[in-house]
């Protein structure tokens, strides 16, 4: 089972802004382990709170990726990406 994985606008701008060898490795995180994974809840780690009860995160490195996952479509939509002391902000 692969999931597809979409970005919304604002998480490829901060996606944009990242060195380029950050954001290979973002990128490279997202189709390897994520994408190809059964369970993409198995990597992952739910966030607490009543704005981000909903959302996983993902660590890569010092870099934090928020997540939407839609199980009955298959589809993880990466919502927002960026330094671990900034992205819950």
């Amino acid at each position: 089972m692969i999931w597809e994985i979409e970005f919304r606008e604002s998480a490829r701008k901060q996606l944009k802004k990242l060195g380029r060898q950050d954001a290979t490795r973002i990128i490279a995180f997202l189709s390897d382990r994520i994408s190809a994974d059964t369970n993409p809840r198995r990597t992952g780690q739910a966030l607490q709170g009543s704005e981000l009860g909903n959302f996983w995160r993902y660590r890569v490195g010092d870099y934090r990726i928020i997540c939407d996952i839609q199980d009955q479509k298959l589809v993880i939509i990466v919502i927002e990406i960026g330094h671990r002391r900034e992205v819950y902000r």
